[in-house]
């Protein structure tokens, strides 16, 4: 009896260590696959939460992880505490690499934010004031698309070739003798009641309650920043084609998916798949 009741202890503690190893046993648990995505709480993680039961239904779970900034998100993906990540765009994405020394790599386009110029104090570009004071947003990329849009919109001119690497020391012209005040994008939509203007990015200007008919100037859907600012899905080199990350871009790039951006955002969002 002793050697049976040993036994059966010595079979229970391998199962148990068994299960450990596998990570999961028992119950819905069982060999979990577990799919961790940082994104940007508006749209990005609201279009995720479209595909979490798509997802599921290939055998992995969906685990969306908030971020309000542009940074931790993508060290978090290269230091593998994320498998991807749902917030940037090419040149974004670029620039951090560059100057983080980090190695991530897009894997798949999903939609486009036009950029906005918002005011609460002018109606339309022709009313900003002489020494109006306009914030855009500080990061490099975001930066230079801001100056771009102002100069569409006639308001700055821009020393010839800047291109998306313009800062405000590129500005050759100022004819209204604009205030140009560099600020974290996140801070814009909150600044507004006290900017005369600001460029916004599209997930700030959602999140920030302001609505795309709202603007009084907006990036053009067909575009060269259409292209080259499309939102996409980011990973560590060496994962873009685990098995993962291609059920994720699947699920992402469905008509389910387009149909909610299409219906959700008027405008705001533009899917580019």
């Amino acid at each position: 009896m002793k050697k049976i009741f040993l036994k059966a202890i010595s079979l229970g503690l391998a199962a148990i260590l068994s299960c450990a190893f596998l990570s999961g046993c028992g119950g819905n648990g069982t060999n979990e696959k577990t799919i961790r995505i940082g994104a940007s709480p508006s749209p990005h993680a609201e279009i995720l939460k479209q595909i979490e039961a798509e997802v599921e239904a290939k055998g992995y779970k969906l685990e969306i992880v908030e971020y309000n900034d542009y940074v931790l998100p993508n060290t978090a993906v290269n230091d593998g505490e994320l498998d991807a990540n749902f917030f940037q765009h090419q040149p974004y994405l670029d620039n951090f690499n560059a100057e983080n020394k980090t190695e991530l790599v897009p894997v798949a386009a999903i939609h486009f934010e036009p950029l906005g110029i918002y005011s609460a104090k002018a109606d339309n570009i022709s009313e900003i004031k002489d020494g109006a004071v306009v914030g855009v947003p500080n990061d490099a990329t975001n930066e230079a698309r801001a100056l771009l849009l102002l100069e569409a919109n006639g308001l700055i001119t821009l020393k010839e070739g800047a291109g998306i690497n313009a800062t405000i020391n590129d500005v050759v012209e100022n004819p209204k003798n604009l205030d140009i005040k560099e600020m974290e994008a996140a801070q814009l939509p909150r600044s507004l009641q006290d900017l005369d203007a600001a460029v916004i990015n599209g997930n700030y200007a959602i999140s920030g309650g302001l609505e795309v008919s709202g603007a009084i100037a907006l990036e053009e859907s067909t575009s060269v920043a259409a292209e080259t600012y499309a939102n996409i899905v980011a990973v560590k080199s060496g994962n873009k084609n685990s098995e993962k990350i291609k059920v994720l871009v699947e699920a992402l790039q469905s008509e389910a998916v387009k149909k909610y951006i299409e219906e959700n955002y008027e405008g705001a969002v533009v899917p580019v798949f």
